[in-house]
């Protein structure tokens, strides 16, 4: 199925979001398929089609969905935050034990090849005019953006600054 289910998740429910990017991935499914469909073992293709529709009351489920899964980290005191780190750092360790330059190559191919496609598009070489073209560019944006935050580290900790800024102005206003 081509749409994109993972992404309404991430937009509605981001702690059921960060948790599928993670080793509690199999929970937070779960609890998805428990809100929209009513039983825990529904299959990808099953939530799919009941996000497709977008429907306020199934988005509704899923934000709930979200609050308790959020809740029940807190009570068992895991931290989603945490094992994102821990992931992001165990692929680190890894690289550093290996010593293979796959990771790196990859890495200058992505971002060269990103570098000359926007260079190539501005200075006329290359016209992203059609639906395909654009995706590509799109597919290809997002891989440098993962590159540079694999290498430079994640905004996730500046998008909790913006987040607490924002908190901070509210109550000074008050």
């Amino acid at each position: 199925m081509d749409f994109d289910w993972k992404a309404i998740v991430g937009s509605v429910a981001p702690a059921l979001a960060t948790a599928l990017g993670g080793p509690l991935a199999g929970a937070a499914v779960g609890a998805i398929s428990q809100s929209l469909l009513g039983k825990k073992d529904a299959s990808e293709t099953d939530i799919a089609k009941a996000l497709q529709s977008a429907d306020p009351e199934i988005l509704l489920k899923l934000k709930q969905a979200d609050q308790e899964f959020a809740a029940k980290m807190q009570e068992l005191d895991i931290s989603l935050e945490k094992l994102v780190v821990d992931d992001r750092t165990s692929a680190r360790q890894r690289e550093v034990g290996v010593k293979d330059n796959t990771n790196r190559i990859l890495a200058y191919t992505v971002v060269g090849a990103f570098i000359a496609l926007v260079g190539a598009t501005i200075l006329g070489y290359a016209k992203v005019d059609s639906v395909l073209a654009g995706t590509l560019v799109g597919y290809l944006s997002a891989k440098c953006e993962q590159v540079l935050a694999y290498y430079f580290g994640s905004t996730r900790s500046g998008d909790r600054k913006t987040e607490l800024l924002a908190k901070a102005e509210s109550i000074k206003g008050q």
